[in-house]
């Protein structure tokens, strides 16, 4: 067997392999072997035909496929003991020439992560002020929570209630039909089609009107998109939102905990200002995680991707599937191919693996460990608020070898993360001094 490294290119070796006659020669006999015991060749009991009578029989060509099956992988890993490679995944395999049997192997190589001055980076979170306006916004929404719907004798308005029967069709096909359905009318509505609120704003108690509405091309439903659809409505009642006054007794509507307004929006406040801190520490982190991964050079074979694109897609699958819904469903209802989301998501995986690299080497950098005692916790975290009848169960699925290595790589992630943030806002004691900082003292 002859071995030829072509290059390294993209973390990747491309190997070209010639096998030796003599090797494909005990290869097909290996293949005969196997193949004359299965075989059902007149004349012949099975395992008793000759190869020449077998080959005859099923045909060269099924020899040389059941062959190639069985040497090709052992010739790659000879191939790599020989150039002393270390696959980082599975290979690219094309067979380039029949005899002499030749093959080319595009091997994915492990990645490459060269930090950049990590310990330089300085960013502070902003925590966004949380101001009367914002407070008011929430306690307006609670107010339309707890609003009533009232009767009124008039046309009907943008952000009433109307009380209608609608019927419709598309290309002679019933599309909506129904009696005494309650619609809010919105400017922005687009059901049962764009444009259905303007066509009803102005109707009179008891009045029909019949229209034609047509869906726009890049319309989500597939099936209606471009096509023209007739309705016919009638208005029996019209309803408008009645919002209850500010005042003790609306707070006590919200929640008996509170015993006036005021108690409410100092509530609303402090809700409001956790919501903005946790949004901070995520933002923050985002950008100081984006920060160091644009200091790095990163270097991983293309595979890397794939391999992160699906796993986005089964984990959406699997969250699909505890609501009932399939991914072929899911596709028709965005109109999009497995291929275009496969694309669509290509740039969010680049951004994953990119910052699962960079994390890694930092935890590696900064000798970040996680202990017994931490997976532990994490485990006991997970099944908190779990009924006990449950709890046991739940707790040797997640004790187990595979697991406790997912939980432990997910509190290394957390922790280096941490670590990472503490060193941009300036807070690690044990920080060590950055390139930049050091050169400053020097001068």
């Amino acid at each position: 067997m002859k071995v030829t490294k072509e290059k390294v290119e993209n973390s990747q070796a491309y190997l070209t392999i010639e096998m030796e006659p003599a090797e494909m020669e005990a290869g097909m006999q290996d293949a005969y072997r196997k193949l004359v015991q299965k075989a059902n060749i007149p004349g012949f009991r099975k395992g008793k035909a000759p190869r020449a009578i077998v080959e005859r029989t099923l045909g060269r060509g099924r020899l040389l496929e059941e062959a190639i099956d069985s040497v090709i992988p052992k010739a790659y890993e000879q191939a790599l003991k020989e150039q002393e490679i270390e696959p980082y995944a599975q290979p690219s395999l094309e067979i380039t020439q029949a005899e002499p049997m030749i093959f080319k192997a595009v091997v994915p190589l492990a990645p490459s992560v060269t930090l950049g001055d990590y310990k330089s980076i300085r960013l502070k979170p902003e925590v966004e002020k949380i101001k009367d306006d914002n407070i008011n916004a929430v306690i307006e929404e609670l107010r339309h929570q707890h609003a009533t719907w009232e009767p009124v004798e008039r046309p009907v308005e943008y952000n009433d209630m109307a009380i209608i029967d609608i019927n419709s069709e598309s290309d002679d096909k019933p599309l909506v039909q129904r009696a005494g359905s309650q619609y809010l009318v919105t400017k922005d509505s687009v059901s049962p089609a764009p444009g259905f609120a303007e066509q009803i704003v102005g109707m009179k108690k008891d009045e029909t009107r019949e229209f034609d509405l047509t869906f726009p091309e890049d319309y989500p439903g597939k099936q209606l998109a471009g096509k023209k659809a007739h309705f016919k409505v009638t208005l029996q009642e019209v309803k408008e939102e009645k919002l209850p006054e500010l005042n003790d007794a609306f707070v006590t509507q919200v929640s008996k905990d509170f015993k006036d307004l005021k108690a409410l929006r100092e509530e609303v406040a402090k809700t409001l200002k956790l919501r903005a801190e946790e949004r901070a520490r995520m933002d923050h982190e985002e950008k100081v995680i984006n920060t160091a991964v644009e200091q790095s050079k990163i270097e991983y074979p293309p595979v890397i991707i794939d391999y992160e694109i699906n796993r986005i897609i089964n984990d959406q699958a699997q969250q699909l599937q505890a609501t009932g819904q399939g991914m072929d469903e899911y596709l028709r209802s965005i109109n999009k191919t497995p291929e275009q989301l496969q694309e669509e998501l290509r740039p969010v995986a680049v951004r994953n693996v990119n910052a699962s690299l960079v994390l890694s080497k930092i935890a590696e950098e900064e000798k970040i460990e996680v202990s017994d005692e931490e997976i532990r916790t994490g485990i006991s975290n997970m099944v908190r608020g779990i009924s006990d009848d449950k709890k046991d169960e739940m707790l040797k699925i997640l004790d187990t070898p595979q697991n406790r290595q997912s939980i432990m790589q997910t509190i290394k992630t957390r922790k280096t993360i941490q670590r990472l943030t503490d060193i941009a806002k300036n807070t690690e004691k044990t920080v060590k001094k950055s390139t930049k900082e050091k050169k400053e003292e020097e001068k």
